[in-house]
């Protein structure tokens, strides 16, 4: 339903235009108008969109705020937490399981009491892992100390970011403040929405510069510690001038946004309230169902029957007593949550609901809680007079007979349970002795043998066909050439991205081994867990008497951007040093998110977040080697390899099994192509691999006990290329040719070759 102000838009005292845009367009609107100083950021969906757009802004000049990509939701919480104490603007946009990795940060924030905003694009905090809308994630934020916005729609979305940069800056206030929206519901759809037509009148409203007067940490005449350590009684005086602060801000807010109403004609009363001035039955909901259950409300007043809803604009700090007085001659109400407070007898809202009555003296007002809306599960008329029929039975039976429910499960059913398609793999077929791995008792080196192509055919795919990856999508091709090269059976870990969303679907599965899954960054402490557990199993005899295998292979593959946010505990793993193989797929980006920059993107390629404009060109620095970096662990084995040159990848990979079986862990990286984001041909994979390593930018080695060793030289074959050749054959870099981009692509042909001239001098120095 559109709201009042969508029917008839409201003019203010000043000049306004109208855009059609989508919520994250409207949270990078606003934050470009706002000039931010700094953004740390870190793509997940929903939020990354809002980074997407304020780059693309950025590429042509229409801000000036630093976007800085960090390695992790932790990591741009730390930037952000950082740029706040030195005195400018920040910003940043996060959703589910990159807030909770950055939870630990947020009380820090508040409790210094640094000023920044936050968007929270709200999406499922679960496992198994789901990527849509409900408030999971909002409710962990409740107990931070940011005060927090909600949204209802694109509008609030852009109003309510104006209007939390200047709560948050507030003399009185001085925290960090939460922007909440339902991811795929606001984030995406698109609506009218009126913005100040001029950046001008933003800051003549929220100020030009920060509040100042306050301690920052680039004062050199003003020297501070930020973050003491703090024991009692210090701490709890601290807690208690947060915790004031906090309920200044919903004095400040009801100020700020009578202000805003005056210049807008937008109006955000802490409570939106719909037709409860008689109402005897209600519905209260956030955020985008607050919308449509107003619908619900017209067709029961309709029918004769008094109803109400109730929506509040901000959660923290709770407006108990508002919700108090709204609720004071309703008989019955139904409070809708987006999640679950397990064990909690209900959600979060109907709890602190239920104490706004209590505390301010209604013990007469009955109250329903329903779990609704999971996961991203739609709200619709229906469901709303579904709520309303709660509250509505509870008057004529004159009580409340089941308080808390979920609506909208479906019970389980026995009949249904998924059935096995495919029976587990012939471990014979798996161990075929056609590669053979012997280590030479003098040197110590190991001798492979691989028989032909054709004949590790008849090994079956350790993966099923009907996945669902893009057309000419390269992580298949190359994951199943490495596993033709394992012998026997293997346990696979799989983090967050490609390879893992279009091969589990519930209730499928493309993967015919055994499967894992954990989030990008802690993939590696995951597996590693899993094996020291099999090997104490088999210390104490427990696999024995189960008559299984004991040669397992246990191979987490990660990418899209893993290597990124999972690179700490994958050195940790890598410095323990577990039998186990990480085997990196290098599509350049964080594919799975839409294409965003992520450390392994090369100097001046085109991404969702290092766009192509006339100030920019592409990412700003250089790609992150990886191999390189675990090779300085001192691990067994590392290795490089390509699907263009199967024979080498397929003895890396047994030699890869074998160091994984015996020594300890191993680390493998191939270069795989994503036809849909580097914006080439579906069939012109092989060849694109093909030209990175002939263009000695993707070099194929392997570093063996510390020992490099470069398995195919282009130079030695006289089939170098020029870099150029192999950035002309994708669309993502094609640019670097233009003139205007020679310095970029200088110093882009400078660093491979200083990589490759390095690589070249440990190969031939043994001791490097």
């Amino acid at each position: 339903m559109a709201i009042e102000y969508e029917k008839e838009m409201k003019s203010g005292t000043v000049e306004q235009r109208m855009v059609y845009e989508s919520g994250n367009e409207m949270a990078a609107y606003a934050a470009h108008q706002i000039n931010y100083h700094i953004m740390g950021y870190y793509p997940i969906s929903p939020s990354t969109e809002v980074a997407q757009f304020l780059d693309l802004m950025k590429a042509n000049g229409q801000h000036d705020v630093k976007l800085i990509p960090a390695d992790g939701e932790h990591g741009s919480a730390g930037i952000c937490y950082g740029a706040s104490t030195a005195g400018g603007r920040v910003f940043n946009a996060t959703s589910a399981n990159g807030y909770m990795y950055m939870l630990e940060q947020m009380p820090v924030q508040s409790g210094t009491r640094f000023p920044m905003v936050m968007n929270l694009v709200c999406r499922s905090v679960s496992g198994p892992l789901n990527i849509h809308g409900d408030h999971s994630d909002l409710y962990f934020a409740l107990n931070t100390g940011w005060p927090i916005l909600l949204c209802r729609d694109p509008q609030a979305v852009y109003d309510m970011n104006i209007m939390a940069i200047k709560l948050a800056e507030d003399a009185e206030v001085r925290l960090p403040v939460l922007v909440a929206f339902d991811g795929y519901f606001t984030s995406h759809q698109k609506r009218r929405v009126q913005t100040f037509a001029h950046r001008e009148d933003v800051h003549q409203f929220i100020g030009e510069q920060p509040v100042r007067g306050f301690a920052d940490t680039l004062d050199r005449h003003n020297p501070i510690t930020v973050g003491p350590y703090m024991n009692e009684p210090d701490y709890i005086n601290n807690c208690y001038q947060q915790s004031m602060a906090m309920y200044k801000a919903g004095e400040v807010f009801d100020r700020i946004r009578q202000e805003y109403a005056e210049l807008t004609g937008r109006d955000y009363p802490i409570l939106d309230l719909y037709r409860m001035e008689d109402a005897e039955v209600a519905v209260f909901l956030l955020n985008s169902a607050g919308e449509i259950i107003k619908d619900v409300v017209d067709q029961l007043r309709a029918m004769g029957i008094k109803a109400g809803a109730i929506s509040p604009n901000i959660i923290r700090p709770f407006p108990a007593k508002e919700i108090a007085e709204a609720l004071a001659h309703v008989k019955a109400v139904t409070v809708g949550d987006r999640a679950d407070s397990y064990g909690g007898h209900g959600g979060n809202m109907v709890n602190e609901v239920k104490a706004a009555l209590l505390t301010h003296g209604n013990r007469d007002t009955m109250i329903i809680n329903r779990i609704y809306g999971l996961g991203g599960k739609d709200f619709y008329s229906e469901d709303g007079h579904a709520l309303f029929e709660c509250a509505l039975e509870a008057v004529q039976k004159g009580h409340v007979e089941k308080p808390f429910d979920y609506y909208g499960h479906t019970p389980g059913d026995a009949a249904t349970t998924p059935q096995r398609v495919l029976e587990p793999m012939k471990y014979e077929d798996l161990k075929t002795g056609l590669i053979t791995v012997k280590q030479d008792e003098e040197t110590g080196k190991l001798n492979v043998r691989i028989p032909p192509l054709r004949q590790l055919t008849k090994k079956p795919k350790r993966i099923a066909p009907g996945h669902g990856a893009c057309p000419g999508c390269g992580i298949f091709s190359g994951l199943e050439l490495f596993f033709k090269g394992i012998e026997g059976d293997i346990v696979a870990l799989f983090h967050t991205g490609c390879a893992m969303v279009v091969t589990t679907g519930y209730p499928y599965s493309a993967h015919k081994a055994t499967y894992i899954h954990n989030l990008f960054q802690n993939g590696a402490a995951t597996l590693s867990g899993v094996v020291e557990m099999f090997w104490e199993r088999k210390r104490r005899g427990e696999l024995d008497a189960l008559n299984l295998p004991d040669d397992f292979t246990f191979v987490m593959i990660t990418g899209d951007g893993g290597m990124d946010i999972g690179m700490g505990p994958a050195i940790g793993a890598a410095l323990r040093n577990h039998k186990m193989i990480i085997l990196e797929y290098d599509n350049e980006g964080y594919m799975n998110t839409g294409a965003q920059l992520s450390y392994s993107t090369p100097l001046g390629h085109r991404t969702s977040t290092s766009n192509v404009g006339t100030v920019q060109a592409g990412k700003m620095f250089h790609h992150k080697d990886t191999a390189q970096i675990m090779a300085a662990t001192n691990i067994p084995y590392v290795f490089t390899g390509s699907e263009a040159y199967p024979q080498d990848l397929l003895k890396k990979a047994a030699k890869a099994q074998w160091y994984a079986q015996n020594e300890g862990l191993v680390y493998g990286k191939i270069l795989i192509t994503c036809p849909l984001n580097w914006l080439s041909e579906d069939k012109m994979g092989t060849q694109i691999v093909n030209a990175a390593v002939e263009s000695c930018f993707f070099p194929l080695y392997e570093v063996e006990r510390g020992v490099t060793n470069i398995t195919y030289n282009p130079e030695e074959k006289n089939k170098k290329i020029p870099l150029l050749d192999w950035l002309n054959m994708m669309g993502k870099t094609r640019h670097m040719a233009k003139p205007e981009n020679a310095d970029t692509l200088h110093r882009f042909e400078h660093e491979v070759d200083r990589r490759w001239n390095a690589l070249k001098a440990k190969h031939e120095h043994p001791d490097l």
